[in-house]
């Protein structure tokens, strides 16, 4: 059983910073990689950015490439979130995901086994 458990969601005004966190508990994390989602209310989830199994490897969202940073630690169990030069538009519920198979290309919401329950990140202008 896989459980994901994010955290760090909070108020912030346009142009300051926030870091998100997902602990993982599986047995072997780090077999698995991890994506962030988003959800803005009335739209769809939609992908922000995933990280490989070894963490050598990060993929972006156009839309946050070079405002977001995605970092794991594997010995703590838990992935980071760094996002900065927030936007209003980067209001949503922000999800982790998690999957064992290659990440590289999996944008999908259906291509995510692991899910978390979500965190609330509001960006005031």
């Amino acid at each position: 059983q896989v459980q994901l458990v994010e955290s760090g969601g909070g108020l912030v005004q346009a142009g300051d910073s926030l870091r998100l966190s997902c602990a993982v508990s599986a047995r072997t994390f780090s077999r698995y990689g991890v994506g962030w989602f988003r959800q803005a209310p009335g739209k769809e989830r939609e992908f922000v950015a995933a990280i490989s199994q070894s963490g050598g490897n990060t993929y972006y969202a156009s839309s946050v490439k070079g405002r977001f940073t995605f970092s794991r630690d594997n010995a703590k169990n838990t992935v980071y979130l760094q996002m900065n030069s927030l936007k209003p538009e980067d209001t949503a519920v922000y999800y982790c995901a998690a999957d064992l198979s290659t990440i590289a290309f999996r944008r999908g919401v259906d291509e995510w086994h692991y899910w978390g329950q979500g965190t609330q990140v509001t960006v005031s202008s």
